[in-house]
């Protein structure tokens, strides 16, 4: 077990002042991997995203040693590509094996937390797809684990690590268009189902452990919209369109303006139906000045068709139409869109950063194996943070019209039980992580 440190007296303070409880308890640490040295990392899920995490993490430098998933035939995949890897159905014993620097966590969102949480607190390293939790208050305690157990942690936003993202984001510190008045984010998802009843049970297909896929949530039959990729739409599984997106949108965003927790966020049209997201939102967020955005600003979201108005892109041409998917920043002295600053006349002989991108798989893997490098998007300072903000939007869908204040440093809603209720989940029997559930 660790000793009781500074830096254990100084989390147990943080967590105090943020109104958290419950505090971790560390177990024995994994060895870590020597600098220089190969990283044996395991795969928790290697469907579908899962598959290119583990792919693209281990290209060099690293060997895959264990693979995890509840379906067979994931599994059989990936046990081909990794004939010498250990096969688990429940990511759960994967975590107890020896041998292990870094584990990748690509799994319905529900699991997220629970699986990152457990590995950290064996001195893991961990990249876990975004959205980096499930609900508001994981997302806070993982933040929180991650400084306390000092892994190498990176949520896999790899757009962050993009050429374009890192141009956005040099021009947001050099405050190039001025004070920030709105930022307008959209998206074309959902490209799942939404809005629907929850459908007849079927049985559950030959080669999935269905009670390990439920793990955290409360136990549901087996049902055609749920393994496979239409979890996402499910309150009990998924974050919806918001959830899916809203990491990639906002993170670079989040870092170019040094961003803090919101203090206000409230959505406009139709509140989930108690078993899946909206077909379609809009959500607000109002976020407070800093010497970044110059003043408060206003970051409107928008997914399943809605759009931001035409109006706001004078600089286009007339014939130009709003796409489905996008960013815009408003700012007193232009505009950004994508990564290129507006009105084109006015910004022609501007001098854009020169920057490279890079491997945002690779650049986890190389801080695993040096320590002297950083990772893009780590779960303390950057994917905590912009996770919780996230999945904030998801509660105020909810309660459409009602704008709620947020209090970050109690993690909650001032005069408003209501909305508390939804910032975290209480893991079913027999799932229960310290700290989480």
């Amino acid at each position: 077990m660790t000793t009781r440190t500074t830096t254990r007296r100084q989390f147990l303070r943080t967590a105090a002042a943020a109104g958290l409880s419950a505090p971790l308890v560390a177990i024995p640490r994994a060895g870590a991997a020597p600098v220089g040295g190969e990283l044996r990392v395991g795969a928790i899920g290697v469907g579908g995203k899962g598959w290119g995490d583990i792919i693209e993490t281990t290209k060099e430098h690293a060997r895959v040693v264990a693979i995890c998933d509840i379906d067979a035939g994931n599994l059989a995949k990936a046990a081909k590509r990794f004939p010498d890897a250990k096969t688990f159905t429940d990511w759960r014993e994967l975590l107890r094996m020896d041998g292990l620097d870094a584990v990748t966590v690509s799994t319905p969102d529900h699991t997220h937390a629970p699986a990152t949480m457990t590995a950290m607190r064996r001195g893991l390293h961990v990249y876990c797809q975004k959205p980096l939790t499930h609900s508001v208050w994981e997302a806070r305690q993982i933040a929180l684990a991650a400084t306390k157990y000092g892994v190498v942690t990176q949520m896999g936003t790899q757009g962050r690590s993009t050429a374009e993202s890192m141009i956005t984001v040099e021009l947001l510190r050099r405050k190039a268009i001025g004070r920030i008045r709105q930022i307008h984010l959209w998206t074309n998802r959902p490209i799942w189902p939404q809005g629907l009843e929850r459908p007849p049970a079927k049985p559950v297909p030959a080669g999935v452990s269905w009670d390990t896929w439920i793990g955290v949530a409360p136990y549901r039959d087996y049902h055609d919209h749920l393994h496979g990729f239409a979890w996402r739409g499910w309150l009990d599984f998924g974050t919806g369109a918001l959830g899916d997106i809203g990491c990639h949108s906002l993170v670079h965003l989040w870092d170019g303006l040094q961003l803090k927790a919101p203090t206000q966020i409230w959505s406009d049209g139709d509140p989930p139906n108690g078993e899946t997201y909206p077909k379609s939102s809009v959500i607000h967020y109002a976020f407070p000045a800093n010497d970044l955005t110059g003043g408060e600003f206003e970051l409107i979201w928008y997914d399943g068709g809605a759009l931001p108005d035409r109006k706001l892109f004078p600089f286009m041409p007339s014939n130009w139409k709003v796409p489905d998917g996008g960013n815009l920043i408003v700012g007193d002295d232009g505009f950004i869109q994508g990564h290129r600053l507006y009105p084109s006349a006015k910004f022609s002989g501007y001098a854009y950063p020169k920057v490279t991108g890079d491997d945002h798989y690779m650049q986890w893997t190389r801080a695993c194996l040096d320590r002297s490098r950083k990772t893009l998007c780590p779960f303390d300072t950057l994917a905590g943070p912009v996770t919780e903000a996230v999945l904030l939007g998801n509660v105020a869908l909810r309660f459409p019209g009602k704008k709620l204040n947020w209090d970050t440093a109690a993690c909650a809603f001032p005069g408003f039980p209501d909305a508390d209720r939804f910032l975290r989940r209480t893991y079913r029997k027999g799932w229960t992580i310290d700290g989480l559930g």
